[in-house]
């Protein structure tokens, strides 16, 4: 039996992943006429709210961001930052859309990856963990659209769900394989990116 405890490059990706959703939410925000607080707002509910489902359900309280500042200290000012320069990027061409979604791709690939870790190393089995990464994964993308009265790119855009779903087997089968836990890691992100990226290309295309 592999160790199945929490690699420590893991918290940091967390960290990037709160940075890339909160981005995709900014730029979301200036699509959808919000001001300044709204984005921040609409940022921070996207970059925790998978989290905060996830720890929930695992019982996990007070939630992550509750108890380490970093998560808010990161989504805050990235979100400002980001609102400020989506506000420059000339509307049309779909251009703010397309940077929203490779901002997403990979918000879903960390969160993923944070989901299928707390998951496993709270006991749970590998089909739960796996779903756990799921929810992790596009539950802040899913809030961030409804908020925006947008449907939720996870029940219209394809394979969405399904490439965290992928993914986070990926990571268990590797784990359990004992493959080294920082290869693992990255092998992971990067098949979900890629693929997420290849639907993108494709659809933007299409």
């Amino acid at each position: 039996m592999p160790d199945l405890t929490i690699i420590p490059i893991t918290l940091f990706l967390s960290a990037l992943a709160t940075a890339a959703m909160s981005a995709s939410a900014s730029i979301q925000a200036v699509r959808h006429d919000f001001d300044a607080f709204g984005a921040t707002v609409l940022a921070v509910a996207t970059a925790m709210g998978g989290g905060t489902v996830r720890d929930l359900l695992l019982g996990r309280t007070p939630v992550f961001w509750m108890t380490d500042l970093t998560y808010l200290a990161t989504a805050i000012p990235v979100s400002l930052v980001v609102y400020l320069w989506a506000r420059r990027i000339d509307a049309g061409g779909g251009r703010r859309h397309r940077i929203l979604m490779y901002f997403d791709a990979v918000g879903l690939a960390l969160f993923t990856l944070t989901g299928v870790q707390l998951g496993l190393a709270a006991g749970m089995s590998a089909p739960i963990a796996i779903i756990l990464g799921c929810i992790t994964g596009t539950f802040g993308g899913m809030i961030r659209d409804i908020l925006c009265n947008v449907t939720p790119s996870v029940l219209k855009e394809d394979l969405y769900a399904t490439i965290s779903l992928l993914g986070g087997a990926l990571f268990v089968s590797l784990r359990y394989l004992e493959v080294d836990p920082l290869l693992t890691v990255w092998l992971t992100f990067a098949a979900i990116l890629v693929t997420r990226t290849i639907v993108i290309v494709r659809s933007i295309r299409g």
